[in-house]
């Protein structure tokens, strides 16, 4: 296990360093800064005076070298629009995204595993049908137009919740259920899965011919033992929620990091769309980890393979 343990976290340092190089190439290849910064009618000189006080006169390569070094101290740079700290704001989008993230997570979870179970349970019946139906528009609705669709019934017309912006809970429902009505699908059909293998095997039929309730055969047997692959996925999709929430966030006007993102790439904010996609691999590769050493310590092959 140490050694597995040693090899995935080193896959991980490698991983995150091959980002490094690729986020400040790609921000770079975003667009120059000095022509916003400068605005239309300065002259050549004031640009250049402007590209030097930024460093961007510098080779590439020694313009990342300083960058990774001030990067390693926690010096992730000034915003080139604000002059604030680029760490600092995206610390102040952090708990906005986390919140979001957290509540459409919990809104996958808890609609899609007892629904699962129930249409395995039912399978072939009208509820395994609309369970099939409700998975296949999840997996197939994409979520912008979702998300102008639940503005546009539950905000436009009926005027029951609020259309975008950030304030009390009822601001998080339009947007959690945009952002999680995909991950609710796959955990969904997953779980539906996981529960039609585990009621086929041979100590279900053991727990019924013994006279156990049917409920208990279910959730007490089967659900346990099906609960694991569930979990798992449910694992990796809250990072891919923490880091795809970059179009619901302008579809709602969410003031979160993607937000902050797409107005860095607006703006060529180097310095804060360098930070908020860093942050995004590290939250990434963390979760991978987490769900790799998991796995290897229910199954002990892994760590061979």
């Amino acid at each position: 296990m140490g050694r597995y343990l040693v090899r995935r976290v080193l896959q991980g340092i490698f991983t995150l360093l091959a980002m490094t190089v690729l986020v400040f190439i790609m921000a770079r290849v975003s667009g120059d800064p000095v022509g916003l910064l400068a605005g239309e009618r300065a002259t050549r000189e004031e640009r250049e005076m402007i590209r030097k006080d930024l460093g961007l006169d510098k080779p590439l390569v020694t313009q990342y070298v300083i960058f990774f070094r001030h990067m390693v101290r926690g010096d992730f740079g000034r915003s080139l629009l604000t002059q604030q700290s680029a760490a600092k704001m995206v610390g102040e989008r952090i708990s906005a995204t986390v919140q979001l993230a957290g509540v459409a997570f919990l809104f996958s979870v808890l609609i899609a595993v007892p629904l699962g179970v129930i249409t395995a349970v039912k399978r072939d019946s009208w509820i395994d049908y609309v369970g099939k139906v409700f998975a296949f528009l999840g997996m197939a609705t994409p979520g912008f137009w979702l998300g102008i669709m639940l503005i546009f019934a539950f905000a436009v017309t009926f005027e029951l919740l609020p259309a975008g912006g950030r304030g009390g809970p009822q601001y998080l429902i339009l947007p959690a259920v945009s952002l999680g009505w995909h991950s609710c699908a796959g955990v969904l059909r997953l779980t539906r899965s996981a529960t039609l293998d585990a009621l086929d095997s041979e100590y279900i039929k053991m727990a019924r011919i013994k006279g156990l309730p049917e409920w208990k055969v279910v959730w007490k047997h089967a659900f346990r033992n099906a609960l694991i692959p569930p979990l798992t996925l449910a694992t990796v999709l809250l990072s891919t929620l923490l880091t795809g929430s970059v179009i619901t966030e302008q579809v709602f006007a969410y003031p979160g990091l993607g937000a902050l993102a797409i107005q860095s790439v607006n703006w060529r904010d180097y310095s804060v769309l360098q930070t908020v996609i860093l942050l995004y691999t590290v939250i990434f590769v963390a979760m991978n980890l987490f769900v790799d050493l998991m796995y290897a310590y229910i199954d002990p092959r892994i760590r061979y393979g």
